[in-house]
């Protein structure tokens, strides 16, 4: 069933302008999991070294990571990278890819299980609506232009 209206500014589209691409989401599972470092982002990423300049360069650019410098002794001032809270906001998206991997595409199962810090409990992601009612997938939603449409005619 389709759309009774077309968006022209589609926020799907936008973000995966920004994050949709294999390099940049293995930047930022690195960036969650306390990477801060160049070198090891790439040694925990295997991108090449321009691939990953050019990717925290463009995180950087779109306020998800900022840079942050350091010295080691002896040693020349370099960057950490850190997420930034609209870099933080990502956490459940990629959440959302690992547990749809582990369900899909993990034949031993996952290879890594989020649990909760404080009682140890296994990490689950929920859909509900604003009023706390369970949402089971996309049959029970209901799409409807929003405050910032550009709507243009089927």
């Amino acid at each position: 069933m389709s759309l009774p209206f077309r968006v022209t500014n589609c926020s799907i589209e936008r973000t995966l302008g920004i994050v949709g691409e294999k390099w940049t989401f293995l930047v930022l599972r690195e960036a969650f999991n306390g990477v801060r470092r160049f070198a090891d982002m790439q040694a925990h990423t295997g991108a090449p070294r321009q691939v990953l300049s050019a990717r925290l360069t463009r995180l950087v650019d779109e306020g998800l990571l900022r840079k942050e410098p350091y010295r080691e002794p002896g040693q020349r001032q370099r960057d950490e990278y850190r997420l930034t809270e609209k870099g933080r906001d990502l956490y459940p998206l990629l959440v959302s890819l690992m547990h749809w991997g582990d369900r899909y595409l993990a034949d031993d199962g996952p290879p890594v299980q989020l649990t909760h810090r404080d009682c140890g409990a296994p990490v689950e992601l929920r859909f509900r609506c604003a009023d706390g009612h369970e949402v089971a997938g996309p049959r029970e939603v209901t799409a409807l232009p929003g405050a910032g449409a550009q709507l243009e005619s089927a």
